[in-house]
C-alpha cells in the first residue's frame, strides 16, 4: 500500500525548472532510496513533500491528504532535511522536549527516543558541543518523537562514522519492518544498496527510474553503475523491469 503519492509534481524558480512532472509512490513497510546528482531536484522534492516548498503544479498526498491538511503532521510524517536549526546553547534533551510539546508527546517518549538514537549519555550536553554525527542523531530523534508512519530523510548519514552508518541501516530496516514508509536521499550508494528496497532516480528534475532495487541489480549490476548509466548526459532513463545488463 502506498503511504505517499506524488503526481505530476513540478517546481519552477523563475525560469528554472527544478522539478518536472514527477510521479511516483512511496509504499509503506519499505525503504525507498531517492537518488540524483547535486542539483537534480531531490531536496526541492523532499521539501515539497513536507510542505516547506509550494509546488508550481502537481501534488503530494500523504495518507490521501496534503501535508497542510494533516491534523497531526508530526505524528504522521517525520523529516530530517538538514543537521542545523538547533540552538547551540540548548541541551539535547531540552530540544527534544520542546519538539515533543509541539507533537503532543510525553517526556517519557523523549527519553525513549534519546536512547533509540544513541544520545542518552549526551542528552544533557549543549548542542553547540555536538559533532555533526550527533546533530544528525538529534535531528532523527526529533523526527521519530511522534512515531510517524512516514519518514523523509535527506542525507541522514552525513557525519556518521562506520559504526553509526551500521546503526542507521539497522534502525531504518527495523522501522520499515514495523510498517513505516521511508524515503531516504543519499550519495553514499554502496551503503544505500544495503538498506533500500526500492529506488527512485532523478536527473535534471525528471524521473529516470522508479522500481525495486532488484530490477537494477538482478544482472549483477551495482547500484552505482546503474545510477551512472541512468544519469549520464545522453541518458534517457529506463522503466522498471528493463534489462540493464549494458550498465555493467
Amino acid at each position: 500500500m502506498s503511504a505517499v503519492s506524488v503526481r505530476g509534481l513540478t517546481k519552477r524558480f523563475g525560469g528554472v525548472r527544478a522539478v518536472q512532472d514527477l510521479t511516483f509512490d512511496v509504499p509503506e513497510g519499505q525503504v525507498t532510496g531517492f537518488l540524483g546528482a547535486n542539483g537534480a531536484g531531490k531536496t526541492t522534492t523532499l521539501r515539497m513533500m513536507v510542505g516547506l516548498v509550494r509546488p508550481t503544479a502537481g501534488q503530494v498526498l500523504i495518507d490521501g491528504l496534503r501535508y497542510d491538511q494533516l491534523r497531526q503532521p508530526r505524528r504522521t510524517v517525520g523529516a530530517v532535511l538538514e543537521a542545523t536549526g538547533f540552538h547551540p546553547g540548548r541541551r539535547g534533551r531540552d530540544h527534544l522536549r520542546i519538539v515533543g510539546q509541539l507533537a503532543g508527546v510525553s517526556r517519557t517518549r523523549v527519553d525513549a527516543v534519546l536512547d533509540q538514537v544513541g544520545l542518552a549519555g549526551a542528552a544533557d550536553r549543549r548542542v553547540g558541543g555536538y559533532s555533526l554525527g550527533m546533530r544528525q542523531r538529534l535531528g532523527l530523534g526529533a523526527a521519530l518523537l511522534g512515531e510517524p508512519r512516514v519518514l523523509v530523510l535527506d542525507e541522514p548519514g552525513n557525519g556518521l562514522d562506520p559504526a553509526g552508518m551500521a546503526w542507521l541501516r539497522t534502525l531504518l530496516r527495523e522501522l520499515a519492518g514495523q510498517g513505516c514508509a521511508i524515503v531516504v536521499s543519499s550519495h553514499v550508494l554502496a551503503e544505500l544498496a544495503q538498506t533500500i528496497d526500492r529506488v527512485l532516480v532523478v536527473n535534471a528534475g525528471r524521473l529516470r527510474f522508479a522500481g525495486p532495487l532488484s530490477d537494477l541489480t538482478r544482472t549483477g549490476t551495482s547500484l552505482e553503475a546503474a545510477f551512472l548509466k541512468l544519469t549520464e548526459p545522453d541518458g534517457e532513463g529506463v522503466p522498471a523491469g528493463a534489462d540493464l545488463r549494458s550498465t555493467r
